[in-house]
């Protein structure tokens, strides 16, 4: 084994927040806001930590709003990727959101994991590194924890909504993470926080999963 990973594993492929850095709080807290900002001027009971797991973590942006949207019964237009944050469609309470967090990034600024560089630096000397999130800001996160040199590949929302890959739990992204490293995922670890995230990664058929708590 090396650094704790079966052999025969050649790539490592990381989710972002919660594993790498500290920012899924940042979302959660987003995500939070972005929802009761819409539910508690309409006497709806507020976004809770429950909805945040079971609904929008690890999901692309649009694809969370949809799914706690429907949770509750909740039904607004669709809307276009286009539509300004204020407008209460599914893209444009995904926009608000996407708004809330750059905000926060650039205000509060993002920490990697004490470990993390530690894990990096040792990994980059074994493995190939790939970076699969759903988050649409993942490159202006990885420069500010100064991370991106140790990532050979990076699929991230942006990717996932041009390319038209399915949002985790489907295997898509990291599929896609996988072919960008050159490796078949059986020979490829994933590590994940989210449910969504482990499930993707036993759907692709990865080597190895990792659980991050």
């Amino acid at each position: 084994m090396k650094l704790g990973l079966p052999d025969g594993i050649t790539a490592c492929l990381f989710d972002l927040d919660g594993v790498l850095t500290s920012t899924a709080v940042l979302h959660r807290r987003a995500w939070r806001r972005t929802f009761d900002d819409y539910l508690l001027p309409r006497g709806l009971p507020p976004f809770t930590e429950a909805d945040y797991l079971n609904h929008v973590d690890g999901r692309p942006r649009y694809d969370g709003v949809r799914a706690f949207l429907a949770s509750r019964g909740i039904t607004v237009p669709e809307g276009t990727p286009g539509d300004p944050p204020e407008l209460d469609t599914v893209h444009g309470i995904g926009n608000r959101k996407n708004a809330l967090i750059d905000t926060i990034i650039r205000e509060e600024g993002v920490t990697p994991y004490p470990g993390t560089v530690r894990y990096l630096e040792a990994a980059r000397e074994l493995f190939k590194i790939g970076v699969v999130t759903s988050s649409a800001n993942a490159t202006r996160v990885l420069d500010a924890a100064r991370l991106l040199p140790y990532v050979q590949a990076q699929v991230d929302g942006l990717v996932i909504v041009r390319d038209g890959l399915r949002g985790k739990p489907a295997p898509d992204s990291f599929l896609a993470g996988a072919r960008l490293l050159g490796v078949e995922p059986a020979r490829a670890a994933v590590f994940e926080d989210a449910l969504s995230g482990v499930a993707a990664g036993r759907a692709g058929g990865f080597g190895y999963v990792v659980g991050v708590d």
